[in-house]
């Protein structure tokens, strides 16, 4: 098993994993206190892709990356995932409260 050190091609190479046979793929993520490192690994009993970090900044493209899965397994492996990967957010109005009148 060998670890893919770049965050974006572990990602793609994962959903391509997962869209090849989602029956069979299981994702695992376990986080080792004493070296403060979290291993997350994807695998289909025939391929294993595997990435290692230790930096807290991480754990929000771990977020995603989740994201990405329960939408994958939720809405069907042939889903766009572009929703859950982009960054666009709604511009929400503006509160109305009892702040002081202008």
């Amino acid at each position: 098993m060998v670890y893919i050190m770049s965050w974006d091609d572990f990602v793609e190479r994962s959903v391509q994993l997962f869209r090849a046979s989602p029956e069979k793929t299981r994702y695992v993520m376990k986080y080792r206190h004493s070296e403060g490192k979290l291993v997350l690994k994807v695998t289909d009993d025939k391929e294993c892709l595997k990435f290692k970090t230790d930096q807290a900044q991480d754990a929000k493209k771990m977020e995603k990356l989740n994201n990405i899965f329960f939408t994958l397994m939720a809405r069907g492996p042939e889903t766009d995932i572009s929703e859950v990967t982009g960054k666009e957010q709604t511009a929400q109005p503006p509160k109305r409260g009892r702040g002081r009148k202008q």
